[in-house]
């Protein structure tokens, strides 16, 4: 895969977080992810790439633009082909509500190397590379947590474990306070908490819990650039999300592992900030029509970790930056 790419997908997360943090704290999720979405995909119009969208917005008849299937890029017919997983807007509460760790994210792999994932819901465990080999989800939460533990050198009670804040997940948190280990609950955007437990300066272990799908496919590309482990199995709460499953070819039962979800050993990601996080500085507007952004870029073929703060001078930008 072309060693530009990672980096030209960080200029795709940057536009789209440029574009949606001007609309941190304003109570409307909405407007942020459609000027995510519009900025993204005007810079996904500058790479030289025959790209699919795998894993986006919904269907062609639910987004007008990142729409699953979709094909973007400059070189259709005739680039490099590749399969595109896209969040332009991660965490559109936390925007909305003026809360942290909102990011944009990108991954992709060659053609045919991502999982189709449906829009529906997907129970996951996930780890950094020094707990890999040490978690099973179909094992119980606090053998989980006792074997992370040993994995890590840690006692039980200096694991942290990063879940959604949902109704759904009162059974997960009780047996994880039972078990011993402490919780950090983040609003939204499970991507990044996955990425977390890969980095020892965010005190994340791991992530449990039930979140999307889609995002789950996302978490995986990052996770095995960085050599951690992921875990899903698919969890449609409506009959419709069932029968969606099943035309797309998924298996209710698999456990999906991480060379499911993202096959091969070439793909890359990158992830800009948004909102102030642990992980990623948000989008910092400053004086003299400037800004600046936090990006994450990760190369698989060369186990790269790239972070890149960059300064924007924003009148000088098209207009996906303004």
């Amino acid at each position: 895969m072309d060693r530009n790419l990672p980096v030209n997908l960080g200029r795709v997360t940057e536009a789209a977080s440029l574009a949606s943090a001007k609309f941190l704290g304003q109570g409307d999720k909405n407007k942020a992810d459609g000027a995510a979405v519009d900025a993204m995909r005007r810079m996904f119009d500058t790479l030289n790439i025959d790209g699919t969208v795998v894993i986006g917005e919904g269907e062609m008849d639910e987004a007008p633009m990142l729409y699953i299937g979709e094909n973007i890029g400059r070189a259709i017919g005739s680039g490099l082909a590749i399969d595109i997983a896209v969040d332009p807007l991660d965490g559109t509460l936390s925007v909305a509500n003026g809360l942290p760790n909102a990011i944009s994210v990108v991954g992709v792999a060659p053609k045919g190397c991502l999982l189709h994932a449906p829009d529906t819901y997907m129970e996951k465990i996930a780890v950094g590379p020094k707990a890999k080999g040490s978690v099973d989800i179909h094992k119980s939460v606090k053998e989980n947590i006792e074997n992370v533990a040993k994995a890590l050198h840690k006692d039980v009670d200096d694991i942290t474990v990063v879940v959604l804040d949902r109704p759904r997940h009162d059974k997960l948190i009780k047996e994880i306070r039972e078990a011993g280990a402490r919780i950090k609950m983040i609003s939204d955007g499970d991507v990044l908490g996955a990425i977390s437990t890969c980095f020892d300066y965010t005190n994340v272990d791991i992530l449990m819990g039930i979140g999307g799908a889609p995002e789950g496919v996302i978490s995986a590309v990052a996770l095995k650039c960085l050599g951690g482990e992921q875990q899903g199995i698919l969890k449609p709460v409506t009959e419709e999300q069932k029968r969606r499953c099943i035309e797309m070819g998924a298996d209710l039962e698999k456990v999906y592992t991480i060379d499911d979800m993202a096959k091969g050993n070439e793909m890359s990601f990158a992830a800009t900030g948004v909102s102030y996080g642990e992980l990623l500085q948000g989008v910092k507007y400053m004086e003299n029509n400037t800004a600046s952004t936090h990006t994450l870029i990760l190369r698989l073929e060369t186990g790269t970790i790239r972070f890149i703060e960059s300064i924007h001078k924003l009148d000088k930008k098209p207009e996906y930056a303004k």
